[in-house]
């Protein structure tokens, strides 16, 4: 095929995206509508911890950015592929957050005070999103999990409590997999795995396979002045929209380099559902696994999944909630998380959180 051809059809492609994004996607809404709210699955660069704090425009936290600051510090730390930055802060065990796409570890704040008074929380930029370094290569769930594992090894800790979003579920996956002694406990927001339920949800919003195209497609398609259009198109499919941080989401996007980072942990999928398909019965997971799915996304469909890799398996519905459950419900989040990262025994005080008991 000619180079011609191939700009000719990048520049259609992107001119239907527009057109899709700004003014003609009823159709499609109308059937996402149907089904539930369509997930998504994740800033500008910085090379030290002060630009991190600062480099992008943030809603305040709930406690109060005073507050939120004295509690936690940014750091990175090496890894096999480049320096991953890290909010910390909190005592007691260590309990790793890890974020998706279209988001930043910033999608955590408002969970991340409430949780630092029985952990010490971490909340991790995934590798080449955020103010982490950009790797060349290696973004399937394996590699990343890997590398995250370096991480905390390096900051010192050897057991960790891990909670993963969109993206974030299946490094969690593959890191509570792969290091069963180091990940004592796995929840998981609102995503199944690949191979086990993820790709149902492909029919529902074209970003899945518009961020799943090769290089360069989506990189044309979607140019820094498409940023705000697409990502706000994505968010719309929230339950409650307003509670998403969009202006903080959408700069940690607006440079190519992480818009290209984010397309590689799509490109990877097709890898990611082979890995948990080869080890769903030779490797199955024998930590505790909470699964939460959203109200008006995958619901139980998340434990459904789980199911079929682990041996510990408590399914959980966020009431009211769309994909981004940390940011739409955090309350829920909170006092689920606090049961099933807490002591064991204690009773839920609510039938709703009877699951999330540890």
């Amino acid at each position: 095929m000619s180079s011609r051809l191939v700009d000719a059809r990048v520049r259609g492609s992107r001119l239907t995206l527009k057109r899709m994004i700004v003014g003609g996607i009823t159709a499609l809404a109308v059937t996402i509508g149907s089904v539930g709210v369509a997930v998504a699955h994740g800033e500008n660069g910085a090379t030290d911890a002060t630009a991190a704090r600062g480099g992008h425009a943030q809603r305040e936290p709930v406690v109060g950015r005073a507050i939120f600051d004295r509690t936690f510090r940014h750091g990175l730390v090496h890894t096999d592929g480049g320096k991953v930055h890290y909010v910390k802060g909190g005592s007691g065990p260590a309990l790793v957050l890890l974020h998706g796409w279209p988001e930043t570890w910033w999608g955590w704040h408002l969970v991340m005070p409430e949780l630092a008074k029985t952990h010490t929380v971490i909340a991790f930029d995934l590798p080449g999103l955020g103010y982490s370094a950009i790797p060349r290569d290696g973004y399937d769930q394996k590699t990343t999990a890997a590398r995250l594992h370096q991480a905390v090894n390096r900051l010192g800790y050897r057991e960790v409590k891990v909670m993963g979003h969109d993206m974030g579920v299946l490094v969690g996956y593959a890191w509570a997999r792969d290091y069963p002694r180091e990940v004592t406990r796995l929840a998981v927001l609102d995503s199944p795995l690949l191979g086990f339920g993820l790709e149902d949800a492909y029919p529902l919003s074209f970003h899945f396979k518009l961020n799943m195209a090769p290089s360069p497609v989506p990189e044309k398609i979607v140019d820094n002045s498409d940023v705000a259009t697409y990502l706000n198109y994505v968010f719309e499919f929230a339950a409650v929209p307003d509670a998403i941080d969009r202006d903080s989401h959408i700069r940690a996007y607006l440079h190519p380099a992480r818009r290209s980072a984010g397309y590689n942990y799509y490109r990877a999928w097709p890898e990611n559902a082979e890995d948990t398909k080869a080890h769903a019965e030779s490797k199955r997971l024998t930590e505790p696994v909470l699964a939460m799915g959203a109200e008006f996304v995958f619901g139980l469909g998340v434990a459904a999944s789980f199911e079929q890799v682990a041996e510990d398996v408590r399914g959980v519905v966020a009431p009211g909630a769309g994909h981004w459950i940390q940011e739409e419900t955090p309350e829920f989040l909170i006092d689920c998380a606090n049961l099933f990262f807490g002591p064991e025994g204690v009773p839920a005080p609510t039938e709703s959180l009877s699951s999330c008991v540890a």
